[in-house]
C-alpha cells in the first residue's frame, strides 16, 4: 500500500477537481507496475498559515506543500537508478498539481516492512502473484490462500 500524507496550506487543494485529479496521477505510479488501484491512499491534510513554518519562519508568501509517501506493498531494490527512477515517477506526477502552480514543496518515501501490513485482517498476496492479479481485477480485497 502507498499511504500518501500531502500537507497543504488553505487556498492549495481546496476541491474536489483538484484533489481528484492529482490522486488520479498519484495512483497511476502504482497500477502501472500492477498494483491494484485502492491499495493508494491519499489523505490532504490542510494546515492554517500559522502551521506552516520551514527554517523557524512562516510560509506566508508561498504555498509550501510537503508529501510523505508510505511504501508497503513493494521495496524498492537498493540500487541508485531505481531510486531516481521512482523520485522521477513521483515528480512527474506531482508536476502539473504543484510545480507547474507556482508551489514550493517537498516529499520523501518511507518504505515499511510488508510483514507488518494487513488489508481486513488478510495477509496481502504476494507482488505479482495470481492472488494480487485477482485484487486488482477485483479492486478490493479478496481471500485468498494465505491470507491468514
Amino acid at each position: 500500500m502507498p499511504l500518501w500524507l500531502i500537507f497543504h496550506p488553505d487556498g492549495t487543494f481546496e476541491d474536489a477537481s483538484s484533489k481528484k485529479a492529482m490522486t488520479k496521477d498519484i495512483t497511476k505510479i502504482y497500477t502501472g507496475i500492477g498494483l491494484p488501484s485502492f491499495y493508494v491512499v491519499v489523505n490532504f491534510i490542510k494546515l492554517s498559515p500559522e502551521d506552516v513554518w520551514v527554517g523557524a519562519e512562516r510560509r506566508m508568501e508561498k504555498p509550501f506543500i510537503r508529501i510523505v509517501a508510505e511504501h508497503i506493498a513493494v521495496r524498492l531494490d537498493d540500487e541508485d537508478d531505481v531510486y531516481k527512477k521512482t523520485c522521477d515517477a513521483i515528480e512527474n506526477a506531482l508536476k502539473p498539481h504543484i510545480a507547474d502552480r507556482g508551489y514550493d514543496w517537498e516529499f520523501h518515501v518511507d518504505e515499511t516492512e510488508r510483514r507488518l501490513w494487513r488489508v481486513n485482517g488478510m495477509i496481502p498476496p504476494p507482488f505479482g502473484s495470481d492472488a494480487e492479479k485477482v485484487w486488482a481485477k477485483e479492486n478490493k480485497p479478496v481471500i485468498w490462500e494465505g491470507a491468514f
